[in-house]
């Protein structure tokens, strides 16, 4: 039996009340989240600014040892350059840019002559494109004070939290999410398993729950393997031989436009468990924010259902 999905005429005031109860935890935690990664982000590009000499010695050489510093160093120059930019105007691969930039590392199999290389490519175009009137030591050729390199650091800063400032509220806001899942299930009776746990999802223990476990699923032809990875994974306090936990997918939205785009995703992830599972897989989504009616339509269609994050208490109405 369904709990929202076979209500339509309760959506357009929960709908209301959603984006209510999102835009209030914007105004009040958003700029927080933001300010707080900020400070994060300006001791990462001092700690930058300090392996390369304040801007004056961009070399292949501390970029080697230092690749983490690339996103930092393309938000110093004028313009700031996007990653795909950079490789277009150096001329070298996605492969020791993306390695660089994501696991902080240079390419492992690259070999030593084309990583030289590419790395003073890099430098070269970095060097040539830096912002003068930010790091204004560079021109006048005095040594900067701490004043001016703490003011240069936060100014990059600003622009490599500008560049992501939708995934900060993003993970601020799904951080909000879980923890309100986690106390409303404590609070009645359930037991938290924490991620370092090597844990199956069919053995799980009646009353426990987890956060962001994986589920192995065989793909169509049942040659390879992959993991879904479930947000909140709930196993009931009552639980019948052989009954599958709650699986539940936490999501917000700041707008209408992306989770309209993104819909097809939970009914595939819906799909991939059925085929694997059977069709007493139970997987629900966790809503605030912005959803319209024709996201929940689309959702209540292939089989899922809700609960809103102002009307919490709804979880009890499966079973848990």
């Amino acid at each position: 039996m369904s709990v929202n999905a076979d209500k339509p005429h309760l959506w357009k005031p929960d709908i209301a009340q959603s984006v209510d109860f999102y835009n209030n935890w914007f105004m009040q935690f958003a700029p927080q989240a933001y300010r707080d990664t900020r400070i994060t982000t300006t001791q990462q590009v001092e700690s930058a600014l300090i392996f390369t000499a304040n801007l004056t010695t961009i070399t292949p050489t501390v970029l080697r040892q230092h690749p983490e510093v690339l996103p930092i160093l393309r938000m110093a120059t004028a313009p700031p350059i996007a990653r795909d930019r950079l490789i277009g105007l150096a001329g070298v691969s996605t492969n020791l840019v993306k390695n660089m930039e994501e696991k902080q590392r240079t390419p492992p199999r690259l070999d030593s002559a084309t990583l030289e290389a590419g790395l003073d490519k890099i430098s070269q175009i970095i060097t040539r494109l830096i912002d003068r009137d930010i790091f204004s030591w560079l021109e006048s050729g005095q040594e900067p004070t701490d004043t001016d390199v703490n003011r240069a650091a936060t100014i990059v800063a600003d622009r490599l939290c500008g560049a992501i400032s939708d995934p900060i509220i993003r993970n601020a806001q799904e951080q909000r999410q879980l923890a309100a899942i986690r106390q409303w299930l404590e609070q009645h009776g359930y037991s938290y398993i924490s991620g370092e746990t090597r844990l199956s999802f069919e053995r799980m223990q009646p009353g426990t729950f987890a956060f962001r476990l994986n589920i192995p699923i065989l793909l169509q032809g049942g040659t390879k393997q992959i993991n879904i990875p479930i947000d909140v994974v709930v196993m009931p306090l009552q639980t019948r031989p052989g009954e599958l936990p709650l699986l539940i997918e936490a999501k917000s939205a700041g707008d209408y436009t992306n989770p309209n785009k993104r819909r097809k995703e939970e009914a595939a992830k819906m799909a991939q468990l059925r085929s694997n599972y059977g069709n007493n897989v139970r997987f629900i989504l966790f809503l605030c924010g912005y959803f319209d009616s024709g996201y929940l339509g689309y959702e209540a269609a292939e089989g899922i259902d809700w609960v809103w994050e102002h009307r919490i208490d709804d979880l009890a109405l499966f079973g848990i």
